[in-house]
């Protein structure tokens, strides 16, 4: 192992700081690896974004190489994120021969910057053919390689984009780099117009809550859903849920605990600044949350927690559940996005600031914030969009997949007042006398916070909590972006036409903004978003309501959706066309896989479960019978056990019946295209599959717990 986290003299452990960082090859490191010029450059790429010059790629990969080896590693790998939702990797040796035949430890600068995997068996969405294998993985610079520790070795990962032969990306993290870039170019214009001259980019800044499950992994190997699926296809709820509220922030049992400390541990040694550790609100289910980070960065951490966390937690005898709704009717899980902006003064735009001058320009992009989401909900519906997230959406303790913002009452007034006209000019005095407060004195903590809201302004940024748990970040960050670009120039090119007929800057920005807050408003809700009442009021004011990820998910066939990410450079045509099908056919799959695994427990475990405690049943009634004779029992006793078991011989009967259909439904599934694959899945599978589990569970409550073939959820829930 590379860095022994370790205990003093004392026996107390080190501090974190002693070690953090420890694994990766971070600036600290290259400063003293590097050349000061080359170091002067590299650090230009990785402070304003420009291209890492060839000349000095042989000089970092040998520094590179040189501190991996220190530390023991072997091979290296370009670590990318295909669109598979999880990371790829494809390992090599530091090990070659010299001219004369003898060995050496050797890595290029063109191997640094450059790898070819084999892309054949990744998706691609059809942007290529099967029989087109060649891919290649760029070294993205901006993410410190890393160090990865294996059971017999060390792995130098380089975190890296992933594009076909033709340049196509075939990866999570090049749109989302794009999308960045577009960001900074569109949000840095804004600022100038506002008079910031002084800045020279914008980005991204991201903290991404991690909410997941763990349970015992005996258990977890007992139930093929779990294994399969990553949710319980069947379960009966226990008497004893999450209704006591008891679990949220309370004791962290000692055995997850044990788990919470190595992984952060580990987490650290790479770099990974994890912060908060806590039980969430259901049984068994917890939070960690990162210090913000480039959102770039924070897209390769979350990633990374997700992998370690699962390699930990099988060390510990555990299993980690990262699907959106393992277990029906408690609370499932998410990754909440508080996303924010920040120019390359240090100021957050996001932040409202001590004085008039900042006012004014928290309040254009604020009001720029709302155009993008108002403006582009349904992409951004589309971009949290997974068979996971469908069952989760709407649910307990998660956002509708209605979009809407939630301000807080103190912002909302101001909007309000904003928009009544009351603020007739952008001056000092006269833009913070609002009749509500002023405005220099909005706090970071100005509002309550609203777990029902999907995107909820939090003091300085936005919580986009309808994010879902397994899903890669760079996913809706990427979309998020664009959305973000678009209104922000909208309002720009605005500003600029109000100033060509004859208004200030300030005055003109206010009319836009005064404009765009009435033209936003109905993406504004301060209320509960689980209740019914806003379902209805949504409709009324033109939200749109994706129930599911073949309805969210046909927005990228709109014109004007492909039209935006085009224009930015995000996506090209061919890489729209891609991850609409690649996401589709995503879906596809994980509803097969469930619906399989679903009828194989139903045909191989619970109903052979069920018929043989059904003929025990039988066979005591029957012995009942017999006896009754000489018992003279009261008629309505043998006919209450007589109506018990008639109960359960129909529910039996009733489960094949609804099993044979599900089966049918299923043969049914490839008819026609990709599309109507994805409708027959949300239209007939599904409704289907809830039927056959809602007479299942129904059985787990007749039939005699050593007869129930899988563990159940008090057994899952409860058991540590």
């Amino acid at each position: 192992m590379t860095t022994q986290v370790s205990t003093n003299g004392n026996g107390a452990v080190k501090s974190a700081t002693l070690y953090f960082g420890s694994n990766t090859f971070n600036t600290s490191v290259m400063q003293s690896k590097l050349p000061k010029e080359i170091f002067n450059s590299l650090k230009t790429t990785l402070d304003l974004g420009e291209k890492l010059s060839p000349d000095i790629a042989d000089a970092v990969a040998h520094a590179m190489k040189e501190w991996a080896l220190e530390h023991g590693a072997t091979h290296y790998c370009h670590w990318f994120q295909p669109m598979t939702g999880a990371t790829a990797e494809k390992h090599d040796a530091f090990l070659s021969f010299d001219k004369d035949g003898s060995v050496i430890d050797r890595f290029s600068g063109s191997q640094l910057i450059q790898s070819e995997p084999d892309a054949s068996s990744f998706p691609s969405g059809g942007m290529r053919a099967t029989f087109e294998a060649r891919g290649y993985t760029a070294w993205d610079p901006s993410s410190p390689a890393f160090l990865m520790e294996g059971p017999q070795g060390i792995t130098m990962c380089i975190p890296s984009v992933f594009i076909s032969y033709h340049g196509e990306a075939l990866d999570e993290k090049a749109p989302l780099l794009r999308s960045m870039a577009a960001l900074s170019k569109s949000a840095t214009a804004m600022l100038h117009l506002l008079g910031k001259k002084n800045v020279t980019h914008v980005t991204t800044y991201l903290g991404a809550e991690q909410e997941y499950f763990l349970v015992d992994r005996e258990l977890y190997e007992q139930r093929p859903d779990l294994m399969l699926t990553g949710r319980t296809l069947i379960g009966n709820l226990p008497p004893k849920g999450q209704q006591l509220e008891d679990h949220y922030f309370g004791s962290i049992p000692d055995r997850v605990l044990d788990f919470m400390q190595e992984t952060e541990k580990e987490l650290y040694k790479l770099g990974i600044p994890a912060k908060t550790r806590h039980n969430e609100v259901a049984p068994h289910q917890f939070e960690i949350a990162p210090i913000h980070e480039v959102t770039s960065l924070a897209a390769d951490h979350n990633l990374l927690t997700m992998e370690t966390m699962r390699k930990v937690a099988e060390r510990k005898g555990l299993a980690l559940l990262l699907h959106e709704k393992p277990f029906a009717g408690i609370n499932g899980s998410g990754k909440h996005n508080n996303w924010s902006m920040g120019d390359s003064t240090g100021k957050n735009l996001l932040d409202p600031g001590e004085t008039p001058e900042s006012n004014l320009n928290f309040i254009v992009f604020l009001v720029a914030t709302l155009k993008g989401v108002h403006k582009r909900a349904a992409v951004l519906r589309a971009a949290i969009a997974s068979a996971g997230n469908d069952h989760r959406l709407g649910a307990n303790e998660a956002p509708p997949a209605i979009m809407s913002v939630f301000l807080g009452e103190q912002l909302d007034a101001v909007l309000n007042a904003i928009e009544r006209g009351e603020v007739k000019e952008a001056s000092a005095q006269q833009f913070i006398e609002l009749g509500v407060s002023q405005l220099p004195a909005v706090s970071k903590d100005n509002t309550d916070r609203n777990r029902t809201s999907p995107f909820a302004f939090t003091g300085n940024k936005f919580e986009f909590r309808a994010v879902p748990s397994s899903m890669p970040i760079a996913i809706p960050n990427s979309i998020l972006n664009t959305a973000m670009s678009e209104a922000i120039d909208d309002m720009r090119e605005a500003i600029e036409a109000e100033m060509k007929q004859g208004k200030a800057l300030d005055a003109a920005a206010l009319e836009v903004v005064r404009k765009e807050v009435k033209a936003t408003k109905a993406i504004r809700f301060e209320g509960d978003g689980y209740s019914e009442a806003w379902q209805k009021e949504a409709k009324k004011r033109g939200l749109p309501n994706l129930k599911n990820t073949p309805e969210a998910l046909a927005i990228w066939n709109d014109q004007s959706t492909r039209d935006v990410f085009t224009k930015y450079g995000v996506l090209t045509a061919e890489e729209i066309d891609s991850r609409y099908h690649v996401r589709l056919e995503r879906y596809v799959k994980d509803v097969d896989i469930e619906i399989k695994s679903l009828l194989l427990m139903i045909k191989t475990q619970v109903l052979p479960a069920c018929v043989s405690f059904q003929g025990e049943m039988a066979g005591s009634f029957s012995e009942l019978v017999a006896v009754n004779k000489s018992l003279k029992l009261p008629a309505k006793a043998i006919a209450t056990q007589a109506a018990a078991l008639k109960s359960l011989a129909t529910n039996i009967s009733l489960l094949m019946e609804r099993t044979e259909k599900l089966e049918a439904s299923l043969a049914g599934l490839h008819k026609g295209g990709l599309e109507a694959h994805a409708k027959h899945c949300a239209n007939v599978l599904l409704p289907s599959a809830l039927a056959v589990r809602e007479v299942a569970d129904a059985l787990e409550m007749q039939v005699d717990k050593d007869y129930w073939p899988v563990p159940s959820y008090l057994d899952l829930l409860f058991k540590m």
